[in-house]
């Protein structure tokens, strides 16, 4: 399952900033499709809970944004129109920091989907 997620109203940083996120629920792995305001990585992996799922970078466990309420793993769910907030780790170093935003599903797509280009190319076979 690959799901669209919308995140934004990250206003202490720009009332405009955006970014869309593609969560591929099979690989836990994410890649980011849009964004503005926001500066982070193209990809990285997912780690998640019952309670919350974590973007994380491509390189460690740690966090980009902290999805609460967006459990990849429950038996039902997400749907679209689904939402909550989206907390951002901003910095690298400071792990405490974070602006507050929200995160909205704007499309889940059931069917398996090759994409003709991916940053995660090197895992096709």
């Amino acid at each position: 399952m690959r799901i669209t997620l919308h995140l934004d109203t990250f206003d202490r940083i720009d009332p405009k900033a955006y970014a869309i996120l593609w969560l591929d629920n099979v690989t836990h792995k994410w890649s980011r499709e849009g964004h503005a305001g926001l500066q982070f990585a193209e990809c990285g992996k997912l780690r998640g809970d019952a309670r919350r799922t974590l973007v994380c970078s491509p390189h460690d466990a740690r966090p980009l944004f902290i999805l609460e309420g967006l459990a990849m793993g429950a038996e039902i769910g997400p749907f679209e129109g689904e939402s909550g907030e989206a907390l951002w780790c901003c910095r690298e170093r400071e792990a405490e920091l974070r602006v507050a935003g929200q995160w909205r599903v704007q499309c889940v797509d059931k069917d398996t989907v090759l994409a003709e280009h991916s940053v995660f190319a090197e895992d096709e076979v």
